[in-house]
């Protein structure tokens, strides 16, 4: 399940996929999104976690990489990675 995941954001510059499960502190004073996929055989249930910092792509972040998208800029220009 991972590996659709990896296939779907390959090309996003703040989405990394992780094999453990993410944590806040670990996406802290970034607009990094983390996530964790995982499949659970024995239930057939999927599971998928992911972290924001909400200061950061919760926020005024998150807006400058929609205005950079529709205005067909760079998706990370003016936001450091």
């Amino acid at each position: 399940m991972a590996a659709v995941f990896e296939a779907a954001y390959a090309d996003e510059p703040f989405v990394e996929v992780v094999d453990h499960l993410p944590g806040v502190r670990e996406v802290r004073g970034t607009n990094l999104c983390r996530i964790h996929a995982s499949f659970d055989e024995r239930t057939g249930k999927a599971f998928v976690f992911s972290v924001i910092d909400n200061l950061w792509k919760g926020a005024a972040s998150q807006a400058i990489q929609n205005l950079n998208l529709m205005l067909g800029l760079d998706e990370d220009e003016g936001i450091a990675l």
